[in-house]
């Protein structure tokens, strides 16, 4: 049969198509896989929910054989980007297909025509919306736990985009971290160093309240001017921030969160790190109800062996001169008191020389690898 590309609306009834279709059919006996979580994922693509949408528009395709779907595809347009790098870029993301050349083609083409329909003059991906969403096609780790931030994809999907004339523009790395009994000296040397030269300390919050009030903005102030410079941010705007505030802080252990200030207690460093969700998300196929709730409570709680080290931020003056340290001599401790056994990295571009360094005090393996594809059109 023919293979049939259905445009879909921006409806949470035509969206939640596309959500369900790598979680109940694509990757259904997956053991790597690790599915979005749906409510998120219809908050990332529902134009009234996300504030992405004051400088980007998409488009949603779905192809189906036989009347049942096959592969999944969207095509963004981030203008905030374009305009800061000067250049006409589609990006093509959430795309997943079965292994057939039909299918993949018929996919990439819809897309392609779109963006060329919207004047643009390359297509990338896979990215998201902005940086805050996974990107990036694995290439190397297909037998790794995938986490929740992260795309996790069969091994045949970068065979195809290479087939279809996309080369490599950006690969970012992921490691595997054991996490150490103790602080290893050397950082706690540098770390007592950092803080007498500087005149730096480590903040503890009390409550999240005490968090999101006090530093809540400054977060993700300091989160766009540390990656401002990094392939393909997208600043996020005051609307963004507010809804990342009320949407994620207020979930996140106290614990498992660094700050690190100056003599004013201004914010110069952020570290934020999260108990794996990924067995949870796995066992709740990405859905809260009917019991996805206690999977979920179950792993923020702690019965797993697995922490996911989200991002670390730091004002670009005090980049490389130490500041990471502090976050690990603070989060260590509470790390072996949760009893985890190791730590997964987020994404690190592969040149991206600060943040590896922090690497070399431990116990690591670069287990992952993924890509941005990118093709003139």
């Amino acid at each position: 049969m023919a293979v049939e590309i259905r445009k879909l609306e921006p409806t949470k009834k035509e969206l939640l198509k596309f959500i369900h279709f790598p979680i109940d059919v694509l990757y259904n006996h997956s053991t790597c896989y690790v599915p979005d979580l749906v409510s998120d994922m219809l908050s990332t693509f529902l134009p009234s929910e996300n504030p992405a949408y004051d400088f980007c528009e998409s488009a949603f395709f779905m192809a189906y054989r036989d009347g049942k779907p096959v592969g999944r595809i969207a095509g963004i347009i981030n203008s905030l980007v374009n305009q800061r790098e000067q250049k006409q870029e589609g990006r093509f993301g959430f795309v997943d297909f079965i292994d057939d050349e039909e299918v993949v083609d018929a996919l990439m083409r819809a897309v392609e025509q779109w963006a060329k329909e919207k004047g643009m003059t390359c297509l990338t991906g896979p990215l998201g919306f902005t940086d805050m969403d996974p990107e990036g096609c694995l290439i190397e780790g297909f037998d790794q736990l995938g986490t929740q931030a992260t795309i996790y994809n069969y091994p045949y999907y970068p065979k195809h985009f290479e087939r279809l004339g996309f080369v490599k523009d950006v690969d970012w790395v992921e490691f595997k971290v054991i996490v150490p009994e103790q602080i290893p000296e050397k950082m706690v040397k540098i770390g007592n160093i950092v803080q007498h030269r500087f005149n730096l300390h480590l903040v503890k919050m009390n409550s999240t309240k005490e968090l999101v009030k006090k530093y809540g903005n400054e977060i993700f102030a300091l989160i766009n001017e540390s990656y401002d410079s990094l392939f393909g941010y997208s600043p996020l705007s005051e609307k963004q921030v507010k809804h990342y505030i009320n949407v994620y802080l207020p979930f996140l252990p106290l614990d498992h969160i660094s700050l690190v200030a100056d003599a004013n207690d201004k914010l110069v460093g952020v570290g934020i790190s999260v108990p794996s969700l990924s067995r949870a998300l796995i066992k709740s196929r990405g859905r809260m109800l009917p019991f996805g709730w206690y999977h979920m409570l179950k792993a923020i709680k702690h019965e797993g062996r697995i922490v996911d080290l989200l991002l670390i931020a730091v004002a670009p003056e005090y980049q490389s001169k130490g500041v990471n340290s502090l976050f690990f001599v603070d989060l260590i401790p509470a790390f072996n008191k949760r009893g985890y056994e190791w730590a997964e990295t987020n994404i690190e571009l592969e040149n991206n020389e600060n943040v590896q360094k922090q690497w070399q005090y431990f116990d690591i393996k670069q287990h992952k690898r993924r890509r941005a594809f990118t093709k003139d059109i």
